[in-house]
């Protein structure tokens, strides 16, 4: 089921999301949805609180649209070690629809989680995959890739989407 995206400056983003206690068919079909809105959207990554659940949930899929999917599903995940190298890549997020910036983050992280059958998992990712991962689990802490840009910018950015909330509203009430 393709659930509706939570959009800045929407407040639960900046919301603590809570660890998941147990795995069962709920977190499951939970982790189906969230890769259902992923897809739809489209998008590479999802944090369960950009569908308005504090839950301590990501998903990933890093296939180019010609390639088979891959979907990962990442459980209470938590990054135990960082790469001392720094890559740059051009983030978006799909709560901050169609805004780009570039952001620095460690090259590689190490990430322990669960995955869907709640097995312990430990992932070395580098490239794309390291930075979708800090980038998802960040949401996870209530900290947007706009956190990791000049303060100029992210208050332009905020400014932007407040704005768009505000002309949104009337014309819902309208009908």
């Amino acid at each position: 089921m393709i659930r509706p995206l939570v959009i800045l400056p929407d407040p639960i983003l900046r919301q603590l999301s809570k660890p998941v206690e147990r795995i069962d068919d709920d977190v499951r079909r939970f982790a189906d949805d969230m890769l259902e809105t992923m897809y739809d959207a489209p998008g590479i990554g999802l944090a369960a609180i950009q569908i308005g659940e504090p839950r301590r949930m990501v998903v990933i899929d890093l296939a180019k649209e010609d390639q088979p999917k891959e979907p990962h599903v990442f459980i209470n995940p938590e990054i135990v070690a960082s790469g001392d190298g720094i890559s740059v890549y051009e983030e978006g997020c799909l709560s901050i629809p169609e805004y780009y910036a570039e952001v620095e983050r460690p090259d590689t992280v190490t990430v322990k989680y669960l995955d869907r059958d709640g097995t312990e998992q430990l992932m070395v990712a580098d490239g794309l995959m390291a930075t979708c991962l800090q980038h998802e689990i960040d949401h996870l802490n209530g900290v947007l890739f706009i956190d990791h840009i000049s303060k100029l910018k992210r208050d332009m950015v905020v400014r932007k989407f407040k704005k768009l909330a505000r002309d949104r509203v009337p014309s819902q009430l309208a009908g």
